[in-house]
């Protein structure tokens, strides 16, 4: 999920800020530049309280700490509880596609510290598995129990909720920047953009691709929403000896077959549209009736580079692009 999503047109009163984060890129987009610091300093609050809350690589991380601790049920913070919950009503909304229980699998793939440490696959290369060896496993999302703050893991499963946090931070920092320094605002996150606040030509000028080789387009989002893409081409590595990328399907506990180099969605706040990319990877074929019946805009580049647009999701080659969606009011 971490496709080049960039504002591509910027007045001379907007400023840009970018810096690493998470193995990936954030930025942010303010209208007001005297505000640039400021928004820089709400965005590292909210990142850090989130990367706390549930890293799976940082030992003193609260979900780490936690640890089995959690099978007989244990008082968690606001942030691990909002967190979880977002990543269960993605799990239910999905039917299972997007599994914030795949810690565990994703360990035993090798995915068990940053991705930059690990042997990585050439862009361009096939991920590669044996389905026949997989072994079809239990939701595991349905054992998981939050009530008001109390949360119960099982000890045989083992939390990642890396498909749904990174979305959700980009939508907490485009609304706490925009509430507390009144102004538009954008916030990227790798392929998790949000925004809130208005800005200054009417929507956000959006330039989307994933590699260099693929086909870009652009986008005019418009304000209030949010667009967010997932990839089998990013967070990809090397696993005894076959390459594999990070978007599993929770049902076989396996990479999902790389049907689309990518998928992108907008929708009204990035959780939605991550939850909705995500799902489409894990179903593959199914992906283009999955999203047609979601009614949200959709763009999909199949494994030969070839682009599937829905509902609404304007034509790469149309310049001017329409808006996706249209401002309130």
């Amino acid at each position: 999920m971490n496709e080049q999503l960039t504002p591509t047109r910027a007045t001379a009163l907007n400023a840009t800020m970018d810096w690493p984060i998470w193995s990936t890129t954030a930025r942010i987009v303010v209208t007001d530049a005297t505000a640039l610091n400021r928004a820089r300093r709400i965005a590292d609050r909210i990142l850090v309280d989130v990367e706390m809350a549930c890293s799976r690589f940082r030992d003193d991380s609260e979900l780490r700490q936690i640890g089995g601790r959690a099978s007989e049920g244990i008082e968690v913070s606001d942030m691990l509880a909002a967190l979880v919950d977002r990543a269960l009503f993605a799990a239910r909304s999905t039917f299972g596609d997007v599994d914030p229980t795949l810690g565990g699998v994703l360990d035993g793939l090798g995915y068990d510290r940053d991705v930059c440490l690990l042997p990585h696959a050439q862009h361009g290369d096939e991920a590669s598995f044996s389905m026949s060896v997989a072994t079809p496993r239990e939701p595991g999302w349905r054992r998981i129990r939050l009530v008001d703050r109390v949360l119960t893991v099982p000890d045989d499963l083992r939390l990642d909720l890396g498909a749904t946090a990174k979305a959700i931070a980009a939508d907490l920092c485009a609304t706490a920047i925009a509430d507390e320094l009144h102004c538009g605002v954008l916030v990227s996150l790798g392929g998790d953009l949000a925004t809130a606040g208005r800005s200054r030509d009417d929507g956000w000028q959006i330039t989307v691709r994933d590699l260099d080789r693929d086909p870009e387009t652009r986008i005019t989002l418009a304000d209030g929403f949010a667009v967010a893409t997932s990839s089998t081409q990013k967070r990809r590595w090397v696993h005894d000896g076959r390459q594999v990328h990070h978007i599993l399907d929770p049902r076989l506990g396996l990479p999902a077959p790389a049907v689309w180099r990518s998928v992108t969605v907008a929708a009204h706040d990035c959780l939605r549209a991550n939850t909705l990319s995500t799902a489409a990877i894990v179903r593959g074929r199914r992906a283009v009736e999955f999203l047609r019946d979601e009614q949200t805009p959709a763009r999909l580049v199949d494994a030969r580079g070839n682009v599937v647009h829905l509902n609404g999701w304007p034509d790469d080659e149309r310049e001017p692009a329409p808006a996706l969606f249209r401002r309130a009011g």
